[in-house]
């Protein structure tokens, strides 16, 4: 094990970099950052308005929604793996085909994280802006979002660590993460595939049980905050 990990450890952190595009895990917190970054300002638009009181504008997000929500990650990469070159008329890399997948399908996850957040909101904060004569987007902007995003934190790093683990799906593309090396390392391996997997596995739990942690740690130390403890 200490033999092979001294081998292809490298491998496993960074795939073929410098000599290639950067891979392995780094590959994949590279892809798992920029997902949930792109999906951001459209799950902000999207939680937002669902929770607004015009009918039309809040179908329309719900229908944005449960939609992503509702289909598998990997057909959304196949439609983007297929449909991007056509719509723009050119081959689209496989990382850049994954980074637009997870942005749409993240983006839906977030903005219901977002929506419980602003709903979580005492509704008293609203009216006393109202009263105030704030308009809508002043009491949006200045009073409920910096609350809700402070609050949504801990719950933005779990989505984090959702995200870390779907993009070991962007391999069958060829996405070169965490999967993807390991799939080569066992290719020039040929035996001890099971070995392989495990460690990829344990790397996995690792990261993930690491970030995990940081997410309870954070919402103990705002609930105390918020109470006064801290």
């Amino acid at each position: 094990m200490t033999h092979f990990l001294s081998t292809y450890g490298l491998m496993f952190l960074v795939g073929s970099w410098p000599h290639g595009p950067v891979g392995g895990f780094a590959g994949t917190l590279l892809l798992a950052s920029l997902g949930l970054l792109g999906a951001f300002p459209i799950a902000l638009c999207v939680g937002v308005a669902r929770t607004s009181d015009i009918r039309l504008v809040k179908i329309c997000s719900m229908v944005w929604v449960y939609t992503f929500r509702s289909i598998p990650l990997i057909m959304i990469i196949f439609w983007a793996y297929f449909l991007l070159p056509v719509l723009i008329g050119t081959e689209v890399p496989a990382f850049s085909t994954a980074l637009c997948a997870i942005i749409v399908y993240e983006s839906a996850f977030l903005a219901e994280i977002i929506r419980a957040g602003l709903q979580a909101l005492p509704p008293g904060q609203i009216e006393a802006s109202r009263a105030l004569g704030l308009g809508y987007f002043k009491t949006l902007f200045n009073i409920q979002l910096p609350q809700a995003l402070a609050n949504m934190i801990p719950s933005l790093l779990n989505q984090f660590v959702s995200t870390i683990k779907a993009t070991s799906i962007a391999y069958i593309i060829g996405v070169q993460e965490a999967t993807f090396s390991a799939q080569q390392i066992n290719s020039i391996e040929l035996t001890g595939t099971l070995r392989t997997y495990l460690i990829l596995a344990l790397f996995y739990f690792l990261l993930c049980a690491l970030l995990s942690k940081s997410a309870k740690v954070l919402e103990a130390y705002l609930n105390n905050k918020r109470l006064g403890i801290a």
